[in-house]
Formats: C-alpha cells, structure tokens, sequence
C-alpha cells in the first residue's frame, strides 16, 4: 500500500499496471463487469488492454476506462490517477495551468479533466442532513466596477449591478457539508427549496436574522437565530454559525488564491470538489483517493461541458423528462418487479439504464439476465 504520491507512481510504472489497479477499484475481485450490458463473464483480449463481453446478445468489446470519466481519454491513465490524487489531496484544489504543467498536457485538457474529476466527486445520492444544523449564505462573484468595459456596459444594459451568485451552505455538526448555488444573489426563488431538500424535518437549525429563515423555520423541530447585526456570534456556546463560516473560507480561499474566478455555470462543480474534501478532511490523502476511484461511473462529455447555458442543457432535461416511463423486469415471461422509470431500475438493479432501455426499444433482447418491457 502506497502512502504518498512518490509511492504511487513508483508503484505504477506502467499502462498495463494501471489498468489492473483500476480495474481492481471498480470491479469487485478486479472481474471486469461489461458497461454496456451488465454480463460479469466477460475475458481479456489484446494483451490485457481491452475485454469482450461473453454475452451473446452483446459480444461488445470494451477497456477499463468505458463508461467512467476517463472514457475516450488520450491522456495516459498513469496521468490520469495522478490528476484524481492532486486533486482529492490538495485542500484548496489545484489550477488547471499547474496540473497542465505538473503532467506535461495542456490546458485546455487539464481544465477539461478537472470538470470530469470534479463530476466524478459530485454527491451521487442525497442524504439528508439532521440533529443541529447550520445554515448560511455566501456570495461568489467580483463587483462590477472591477469587470472589463464588454461586461459593465452589459450590467449597465441589464440594468443591475450585482451580478454574485448565491450559495446555501448547510453543516451537520459533526457532519457532512453541502454547498448549493441557487441563482443571482437578488433571486430568492431556489433558497426555500435547496434548505427543504438537503435538511431532516428534525433537525434543529441555527442562521442568521435573515428573515427568510423565517419562511422554512415551522417545518422543523427547532430553529435558533444568531443575531450578527447586534454583535452577537455565539450564545450558551453552542449556538453559532461558526461552522459553516469556516466552510465557506475554503471555499472563498480556493477561488480567491487559486482559480481566481469562476462562472456561475460551473460554479456547483467547484462546490462539489469543495465539499468531497471537507467531508473526507479526516480520512488520509491516500483513503481518498483510494475511495474516490470508486466514483469514476459516468461520463462528462465536451460538447455537455462547454454548451451555452439555456440552450442545449434544457432542452436534453425537457427530453430526459418526456422519455420518463415506467418498466416491467420480466424473466421468462414473468414479471419481476415494476419500477416507474429506467434509472431507478438501474439503481436497484445494478444494470446499465443505456443496457435496459436498449432491450425495452425492441434493440437488445436482455440486460442483465432480464427482459425489459415499458409498462
């Protein structure tokens, strides 16, 4: 077991190695499982480089990198665990200019494979925050008079000189941390939701006297108000928001001191690298690293990453949503179980949704030793 970064890359000299270390992570046993239909009897071809599943309805040949983030990657994977190392280890992040450097690539593809880690560090699931928890609000953006002229001359346009983003910071005391944008800092219409959907009924809440606390503080067990405008910080010791004050400062520091500035676009990203690290900051660099090479399922294409917002996004959410239907498990002509769509069967499953949605098109005849009908 290796302890630091030196160990790491002496451990993997070669391609062939860091294949097998990948595929030991995220297959169980290293028993190479395949991505498209979910068959687990697959066997190695080209030396080792790729598989092939032993499906008969599939037959499909794949490598250890399909279906994760380093999927159709020209970047070696040695530089690839690498760039996951330096950035599940380094507490304030890491630019894309220096990783671009520190791997010899260029900037274009470090910044491209910092959004595709920071994808693969994003809360899969959501786990409600419950006992006492901390709730406050920071803004993520530079004032107006500090833009170029392109950009006052549109603010001036608009007719606005705020152009910050709001984010919602919740902290469970002794718990995880959760990071939220919710939209322009004069917009409260996602600040309601983001505490109803990430906070337990009973919890007990402790913010500011920002009076829209105000508005979700009956749908829970308690709520304490601290009340900074009249110099008050912490009551009875235990009623404060430091908590979640110091989250908020490795937040600032990293875009501060690192990336200097971020875009509302991807500002959830980097909230998302922020709180991987803060919710692991006991666990040593090289468990987390360890623990986030689980996490590699999904892909983050260029064309999703760099396309105009309100444009392509929405209408791929309008279509994902239209296409929502519920599918029948079936095995030898019996039905299994009904779930009302094909990502919770996938969840419950384990079998790729692309595999099943194949079979319920009339594409595939079975995916994962199951017929798929839509209900």
């Amino acid at each position: 077991m290796f302890k630091n970064l030196i160990e790491l890359i002496k451990s993997m000299p070669t391609e062939q190695q860091c294949r097998e270390y990948v595929a030991q992570q995220r297959w169980e046993n290293g028993k190479a499982v395949c991505p498209y239909c979910g068959c687990g009897r697959c066997y190695t071809i080209e030396g080792g480089k790729r598989y092939k599943c032993s499906d008969k309805a599939c037959f499909k040949k794949f490598s250890v990198t399909v279906g994760t983030i380093m999927e159709a990657s020209n970047i070696p994977l040695s530089k690839w665990l690498v760039g996951i190392y330096l950035v599940s280890s380094h507490k304030k992040g890491i630019s894309s200019y220096q990783l671009g450097r520190d791997l010899q690539i260029a900037q274009k593809n470090a910044w491209f494979m910092l959004h595709r880690i920071r994808e693969m560090l994003r809360l899969k699931e959501n786990i409600k925050l419950d006992n006492i928890v901390e709730i406050d609000e920071v803004y993520i953006g530079g004032k107006v008079g500090n833009m170029s002229k392109t950009k006052r001359k549109k603010a001036r346009e608009e007719g606005t000189n705020n152009h910050k983003t709001m984010v919602m910071g919740m902290i469970e005391r002794g718990g995880n941390l959760k990071l939220i944008p919710v939209g322009k800092a004069n917009n409260m219409t996602g600040f309601v939701p983001a505490i109803m959907n990430n906070v337990d009924n009973d919890a007990v809440l402790i913010t500011d006297s920002l009076p829209a606390y105000q508005t979700v503080a009956p749908h829970y067990s308690g709520h304490e108000v601290v009340n900074h405008s009249m110099n008050e910080y912490v009551r009875d010791k235990t009623i404060h928001t430091n908590t979640i004050e110091g989250a908020f400062s490795l937040l600032k520091r990293s875009i501060y001191g690192i990336y200097h500035q971020v875009t509302p676009k991807h500002l959830s990203r980097y909230c998302d690298e922020t709180m991987f690290r803060y919710n692991l900051r006991k666990v040593p660099d090289m468990q987390r690293f360890i623990y986030s090479l689980k996490l590699t399922e999904g892909r983050l294409t260029w064309k999703a990453l760099t396309q105009p917002v309100g444009t392509e996004n929405n209408n791929q959410v309008t279509k994902a949503i239209t296409r929502i239907k519920p599918v029948y498990q079936m095995l030898n002509g019996e039905i299994v179980a009904k779930f009302d769509s094909i990502k919770e069967a996938s969840i419950a499953t384990g079998i790729n949704k692309a595999s099943i949605a194949r079979v319920a098109a009339g594409i595939r005849k079975n995916a994962g030793g199951f017929q798929w009908v839509y209900a």
